[in-house]
């Protein structure tokens, strides 16, 4: 009887013993080998290729489960066993993604929490969420970064940090301001993604370490090195719309001490569409070739030295419907036509002596044969850039010294250019970071620039870093920046023919005074959750603003320095949350004022808008090998440019939203299959206007009458006394498209 006792209590055990069974994940890829354990137990089990893994004939209760992966952050989660078999699932965090390494912010590679300015760092798989032919669209989605579409006819455009127009913004690529005004967009076009290894984002002035055009804030781009990239990749999407974008390239080991990259990236766009009737193109018709390299070279003590170079082709045109190029730069049909060639070269070579000291240097050449209607404008633009910096760590002092040398070249054919802009800007600049205690840093930097048609520049900044935990930090930051301006490098709108252009005076450097306020915290829950909370506070003064006056006289441009003063100011949110069920979501929001006083006189800034919303929520399910990308922004109103008190257009635009949905399917091997919708509401900027180009029906004025002082006057054919305008435009005019893409990766 004993026996039988012993035997049916076991029994009775091994009937309430369930299994544990589940997968190990990282970005939604299932993680072989993985350590899955119950702690305080002897049962475990490793996962298989596909990431499963059982660990069976666990009796009644609660358990800690944990999952654990070289390299990765282990993850523990409380379960509850009772009569049935339970399913628990990881997502593991690579540890270098809870400490990540940013070097935008002070020219030097540091933690994120340990950098004393913050710094927004931004991945392919950012990208990928909604697949777009080049960054410069692919930044909608960042939380106080819109793209401006300046041009409703050939939608050049440029990039608005925190309400500041595109020419504040400068572009690196790893680390070397290659671009300005002229061609800010197409150094954010064709780099392929696979070859990006993080876009860093740094929002306020840095012109303190970057110079001129460093005002609003920097965008860099940072491509892979040789060892990261893929062996082999192709990305290839088309749209409803007829748009097709191709990215392709490889890597290779020429020697055994020269590895290469190659990317190549071409789009074309051939298929004019005219949803809104106005005769005129809904979207540029583009056909574009980037040709991206890059050469690592291995040398003794594992020093630097790197080159790049990328070439970029360009033909785009928008214009009446019937438009083709033998009408180029004619007055019979309209069209605004941009054939663009640039070459870019880059390197970093770290010098063979003791100390740490950079060589960088870049060169490029930029030249642009446009023509408006039938007003050409003609434009090169070369800038070279050299920099040596010596990077001397010391006890609770990090130094940095650095000299540099910017060469710029403009020229073109508009009357203000009478001889062609040629200018050498030598530079100097310091910074120390201080290490006060554990919880306490404090940066300062200074730079001084000579510009021999301004004189002497002098920026300095400073911050200051408090680290109460591990995972919590505040950052103060204030400086100063400037920017030298070339005027018709950056202003579309004085090309088009439709205004006059008139400079008031000889224009001064802008300069600028900026306080900005960050605070940031990490937070891991015992789920295997994490999340990231980023707010920010900033107030930007400006002297010296050129503001363009386009309400004075509604035929013109008045190009001069603000006779007052310009403030921007505002708050930003941003959270992000990986959840370990597979769902993470990245939100954030702004609210901005961007005004200008003169003569006592406040208006906020034409297209401006007054707050932005972002979000991107991605949902795997594991089951079926499938993520779920629903991505969107949302814009406050803004005041438009109308051509006089009789235009019907609206004054300032509604609030509106662009939103997208993607599937993507990894069940193949080294294949993925990605499709959706974008512009998912179907919304353009033509809703609730009478028209977007004004007089599209008349685009040289050839009907348009004007009194003695060249004003348009009010006729039976021109009731609201308009002239042709394309400059009313503040959103894409491309509405709803399907979308479906292949991508395959070899590493």
């Amino acid at each position: 009887m004993k026996y039988l006792i012993i035997f049916l209590c076991l029994a009775s055990i091994t009937l309430n013993a369930q299994d544990i069974t589940g997968r190990v994940l990282f970005d939604g890829m299932p993680l072989a080998y993985a350590n899955v354990y119950l702690k305080g137990t002897s049962k475990g089990a490793t996962t298989n290729e596909e990431g499963s893994f059982i660990i069976k004939n666990n009796p009644a209760g609660n358990y800690t489960i944990i999952a654990s992966y070289t390299g990765f952050e282990p993850q523990s989660k409380t379960i509850k066993i009772t009569n049935e078999d339970v399913d628990v699932n990881f997502n593991l965090l690579d540890s270098s993604m809870l400490d990540e390494v940013v070097v935008t912010g002070t020219l030097k590679a540091v933690s994120r929490l340990d950098s004393p300015v913050p710094v927004e760092i931004y991945t392919p798989t950012f990208l990928k969420k909604n697949p777009t032919p080049n960054i410069f669209e692919a930044l909608q989605n960042v939380n106080g970064v819109r793209p401006q579409i300046n041009c409703s006819v050939c939608n050049t455009g440029d990039i608005h940090i925190n309400g500041l127009e595109g020419p504040y913004t400068l572009v690196l690529i790893d680390g070397m301001p290659i671009v300005s005004g002229l061609s800010t967009v197409y150094g954010l076009s064709g780099i392929p993604n696979s070859l990006i290894e993080q876009v860093e984002i740094v929002k306020g002035p840095a012109s303190s370490l970057y110079g001129s055009e460093a005002v609003g804030g920097l965008i860099n781009i940072i491509t892979k090195l040789s060892e990261n990239a893929p062996l082999v990749f192709a990305d290839s999407f088309v749209s409803g719309w007829g748009e097709w974008n191709l990215d392709a390239g490889f890597k290779a080991r020429i020697g055994q001490k020269t590895d290469v990259l190659l990317g190549i990236n071409y789009f074309n766009y051939s298929n004019p569409i005219d949803n809104n009737n106005d005769n005129f193109t809904d979207l540029t018709l583009q056909d574009r070739i980037s040709i991206f390299q890059k050469w690592n070279f291995k040398r003794k003590e594992n020093r630097v030295f790197s080159m790049a170079g990328r070439f970029f082709y360009e033909d785009r045109w928008g214009g009446e419907m019937q438009w083709n190029p033998s009408y180029r730069g004619g007055d019979e049909i309209y069209g605004e036509s941009i054939y663009t060639t640039r070459y870019e070269i880059l390197g970093n070579y770290q010098l063979p002596v003791n100390e740490n000291m950079m060589l960088q240097f870049s060169y490029t050449d930029h030249n642009q044969n446009s023509v408006y209607g039938d007003t050409p404008y003609l434009a090169t633009q070369r800038i070279g850039f050299s920099q040596l910096t010596w990077d001397k760590p010391l006890k609770n002092h990090d130094l940095l010294f650095g000299i540099a040398a910017r060469y710029n070249y403009y020229d073109d054919n508009t009357p203000a250019t009478f001889r062609a802009d040629e200018i050498v800007i030598p530079s100097i600049f310091v910074q120390d970071e201080i290490k006060l205690n554990e919880k306490n840093n404090l940066l300062l930097g200074a730079r001084y620039d000579y510009d021999k048609r301004h004189g002497t520049i002098f920026t300095p900044r400073i911050a200051y870093r408090f680290k109460p935990t591990e995972n919590n930090i505040i950052r103060l930051n204030a400086g100063t920046g400037f920017r030298v301006v070339n005027l018709f490098t950056e202003e579309h709108a004085a090309l088009t023919g439709s205004r006059d252009v008139i400079i008031a005076e000889a224009l001064k450097p802008e300069q600028s005074i900026n306080v900005n306020m960050n605070y940031l915290s990490k937070l891991f829950t015992k789920k295997g959750h994490m999340f990231t909370l980023e707010a920010s506070a900033w107030y930007t003064y400006f002297s010296n603003l050129i503001a363009p006056d386009y309400d004075s006289n509604p035929n013109q441009i008045i190009y001069a320095n603000l006779n007052g003063k310009s403030v921007s100011k505002g708050v930003s949110l941003n959270i992000d949350a990986s959840l370990s069920n597979g769902l993470k979501i990245l939100m954030g929001a702004t609210v901005q004022d961007v005004s200008q006083t003169e003569n006592g006189i406040t208006e906020r800034q034409i297209l401006t808008e007054s707050f932005t919303g972002t979000w991107g929520i991605t949902y795997r399910i594991y089951k079926y090998k499938t993520a779920i990308d629903y991505t969107g922004n949302l814009y406050g109103p803004m005041r438009l440019p109308l051509l006089g008190d009789l235009d019907p257009r609206l004054p300032e635009s509604p609030v509106w939203s662009i939103q997208n949905i993607q599937f993507t399917f990894e069940g193949l091997k080294n294949f993925e299959i990605y499709g959706g919708i974008k512009n998912l509401l179907n919304w353009t900027p033509n809703k609730g206007n009478p028209f977007i180009i004004a007089r599209a029906e008349d685009p040289f004025d050839k009907d348009v009458v004007f009194d003695s002082d060249g004003n348009a006057m009010v006729t039976p054919d021109n009731p609201y006394g308009l002239t042709f305008d394309a400059g009313y435009v503040y959103g894409p005019n491309q509405g709803r498209r399907l979308f479906l893409g292949l991508r395959y990766i070899l590493k």
